[in-house]
């Protein structure tokens, strides 16, 4: 484990490799779940916002279960989610050649709203924990994100790089200054021994 601040990263975030590819997986992660994606309490103004801009990309079946359930939902372990169609297919979710994306990155992309996606979603594989006193950091690894960890070794980068962009959202960019500093003092200890 490394402790920077009070954020604890498991030592796979520095030491597998992983990068997403989505001719391979075809975005699973986005239609294979338990849940809908986790929420962060001040994100859900932000999907309320930018649902009237996003739901002329949703499909008819994934508009009516937000419709129903509605923008956002408390699940079983009281943490808000996003409605999923099906108990697992993120609602939010459309459908490009076959591959699986959130509504939320298209219209960004486009400069339509301000909110790329879910924090939990642009950290994916990572898992993040808080605790009173610390957060964990963990990647997790999961059976859909072979042809990712497959991809990452060809391209020698671990969870940490693949994951910059969303890291220095959640907590600025002298923090993940910090993770590369990091990585570079694992990376010595273990040419060293």
């Amino acid at each position: 484990m490394v402790e920077i601040e009070n954020k604890i990263l498991s030592l796979d975030v520095f030491e597998k490799y992983f990068m997403c590819d989505l001719q391979a997986c075809f975005g699973e992660c986005c239609i294979d779940g338990d849940s809908g994606a986790p929420l962060e309490l001040k994100e859900l103004k932000e999907v309320e916002n930018a649902f009237p801009v996003v739901k002329k990309y949703l499909d008819k079946k994934h508009l009516k279960v937000i419709e129903e359930q509605g923008v956002y939902l408390l699940d079983e372990d009281e943490d808000y989610v996003t409605p999923c169609y099906k108990s697992s297919e993120c609602a939010y979710t459309y459908f490009e050649n076959n591959i699986a994306k959130c509504v939320f990155e298209l219209a960004y992309n486009k400069g339509e709203i301000a909110f790329k996606k879910p924090i939990s979603c642009h950290l994916y594989p990572i898992r993040i924990v808080k605790y009173e006193e610390f957060e964990a950091i963990n990647y997790q690894k999961r059976k859909i994100c072979k042809a990712a960890r497959v991809c990452g070794i060809k391209h020698q980068t671990p969870v940490y790089q693949f994951l910059k962009e969303p890291l220095v959202r959640m907590y600025g960019n002298d923090w993940y200054e910090k993770v590369e500093t990091a990585a570079k003092i694992l990376k010595s200890k273990n040419i060293e021994e």
